[in-house]
């Protein structure tokens, strides 16, 4: 298959998949018990027609053909709607927030996809060493912990040495730009480090197995046979064609950026995208949670198309 052919396929592939995420995500949320109008109609002296005017106001007393068309056009448009909650536009508390959660989740995965491949890397070559023993058992115990308790635990460790809540100290004023991008860094450590434990394990036993598997290849046992140094093994045989599982693995990590750092955001308080969604859970926010959801199947989306383009690069012999 030629390469424009193997791109065509995939790009067709991932839009077939938005779609049909756009449908499910209007979809699921229509069949869901309740709506906005019913929790914002709850109040004292609440008559049928204030309950008729919310629900013509948010569109909902159409048609779900007709909601589901409008819903399609606003979105060719690039609306995604009015938050039910704070009557702004999704698009622009969507954009707020994911500015919020790019820092914090991006320094964590980068940190966590370095520090994993740094160890999966070194366990392999020294496969069966105290060394490899230790990362191992570390690794593994890691990835059993659930983010919440790793989380909770770090706000019991260090409660009171570094900020707990938030994005920066609410009574802070007249700061210069060095002063809160440092209020900023402080703020962030213990989401980063929360994020970093997490995402780090996965990493390690990944990159591990596939370093193994790729050291006991045929190439490798010839370049040493013809006496390659090890760096060169390590560096140009070994670690290039262990990429390739270590591929899908980034670009899952990637995907973290708008759904990973949920439970971690409740946590800390961090304002972001993670927290927004569980808000908007809460209040039943319906434009809010399509929003979110549908940017976070665009991104993931995304990413694994550009893993599927990486892969085609590191080895072609996947379109045959």
């Amino acid at each position: 298959m030629r390469r424009s052919g193997y791109l065509w396929k995939r790009s067709m592939f991932a839009a077939v998949t938005v779609l049909v995420a756009i449908t499910l995500n209007f979809v699921l949320f229509r069949v869901l018990p309740g709506s906005a109008v019913d929790r914002f109609s709850k109040v004292p002296n609440a008559t049928p027609e204030l309950k008729r005017a919310l629900a013509a106001q948010f569109g909902l007393d159409k048609s779900l053909w007709e909601q589901y068309w409008r819903y399609l056009v606003e979105l060719v448009h690039g609306n995604l709607g009015i938050s039910f909650a704070n009557q702004q536009p999704v698009t622009d508390n969507l954009r707020t927030a994911f500015a919020n959660t790019l820092p914090m989740v991006t320094t964590g995965t980068v940190l966590a996809l370095v520090i994993g491949i740094g160890f999966g890397v070194l366990s392999a070559i020294r496969r069966g060493t105290v060394g490899d023993h230790v990362g191992t058992n570390l690794a593994v115990l890691f990835y059993a912990f659930p983010t919440q308790f790793l989380g909770m635990m770090l706000l019991i460790l260090v409660a009171g040495r570094l900020p707990a809540g938030g994005m920066s100290d609410p009574f802070a004023v007249d700061q210069t730009w060095v002063e809160q991008w440092r209020d900023v860094g402080m703020h962030m450590i213990l989401p980063v480090a929360t994020l970093v434990l997490t995402l780090y394990a996965e990493n390690t036993l990944i990159v591990r197995s596939a370093m193994l598997e790729t050291l006991g290849e045929d190439y490798v046992l010839t370049a040493r046979a013809k006496g390659v140094p090890k760096r060169r093994i390590i560096r140009s045989y070994a670690l290039r064609n262990a990429m390739l599982p270590t591929v899908t693995m980034v670009a899952l990590s990637l995907g973290s950026i708008v759904t990973g750092a949920i439970l971690i955001e409740i946590i800390f308080s961090w304002p972001g995208i993670g927290r927004e969604l569980y808000n908007a859970v809460l209040a039943r926010d319906y434009p809010m949670l399509q929003g979110g959801f549908l940017v976070i199947t665009v991104v993931v989306v995304v990413l694994n198309l550009l893993a599927d383009l990486l892969y085609f690069s590191l080895d072609p012999r996947i379109t045959e």
